[in-house]
């Protein structure tokens, strides 16, 4: 299956990230989002990267204006029809992730393939709420997706090998390194990362070393270009401790005991950079 229209539900961080890597390969993009506001804003987000792309000299003026032009913007799920595969960007909440699902589902071909870019939901569990399980999969892109080489490309128990090999051509066609994973809570990346960010603060709360030596220690010893504590302050202390919470439930081993310093962190509204301070000050 040649997939030449793409469809992309979100013109968030992630949706634009995703329209902008698709039309700067030479796919053409549909972009939905519920109002023109947030198409328009990211719209102009895809436009002002690529600025900074042409300023590097990655590209030229042509290649933004050809990118562009490849880019749809929309509010209806209608304008989803002239796709071949359809991928769902939207915040990560399984009640909004399954009632847009739902929608897509009734609306697109019977042999359009629909992907979710969830971080964290069963891919499964998404997959049984449509009519087509066997053509549903994840793409979990990296943020920012413009840079990021890396898709995990999870397959459903019911993912079919067609719809598996068709989403890792178009992954490759992106100039992506996609890997193939199972469903399981956090797939591969974010199944090791976390439970690391975790044991950082471990160690932290033993008081072993400092903030700044643990994550110096990290880059110069592991070759991480950022340290796990600075990394948990940017993404968020109440993500990494929401994410341990989901592998505690789901797999029911204590190694994935959240650290009662991070839990105590969350408590006291110290969440990282998006609140001014968490193992560091902003």
């Amino acid at each position: 299956m040649s997939i030449t229209t793409v469809g992309i539900i979100g013109a968030g961080t992630m949706g634009n990230g995703i329209a902008q890597a698709c039309a700067v390969s030479g796919i053409n993009v549909v972009m939905v989002d519920i109002s023109d506001a947030a198409v328009q804003k990211g719209l102009s987000t895809v436009a002002g990267s690529l600025d900074r792309l042409i300023k590097k000299e990655k590209i030229s003026a042509a290649d933004k204006d050809a990118a562009l032009a490849r880019i749809k913007v929309s509010t209806s799920y209608d304008d989803l029809k002239a796709a071949q595969l359809v991928i769902e960007a939207a915040t990560e909440n399984y009640e909004l992730k399954l009632k847009i699902l739902k929608q897509v589902d009734g609306i697109v071909g019977p042999d359009v393939i629909i992907a979710s870019n969830t971080s964290s939901i069963s891919i499964t569990k998404l997959a049984a709420a449509t009519s087509r399980a066997d053509k549903f999969i994840g793409m979990h892109f990296f943020n920012p997706v413009p840079m990021m080489a890396l898709v995990e490309i999870i397959r459903g128990l019911q993912t079919s090998d067609a719809t598996h090999d068709a989403v890792k051509t178009m992954a490759l066609a992106l100039g992506k390194s996609p890997i193939t994973v199972k469903n399981a809570p956090g797939f591969v990346v974010n199944r090791i990362l976390v439970p690391m960010i975790n044991e950082a603060f471990f160690v932290l709360a033993e008081g072993l070393a400092t903030p700044e030596d643990i994550d110096a220690g990290m880059k110069l010893g592991c070759n991480q270009p950022i340290g796990p504590l600075a990394l948990a302050d940017m993404v968020g202390l109440d993500v990494c401790l929401a994410v341990m919470d989901v592998y505690l439930a789901e797999f029911g081993d204590s190694k994935y005991r959240a650290c009662p310093l991070l839990r105590e962190m969350v408590a006291a509204g110290r969440l990282g950079r998006k609140t001014g301070q968490g193992v560091y000050q902003y």
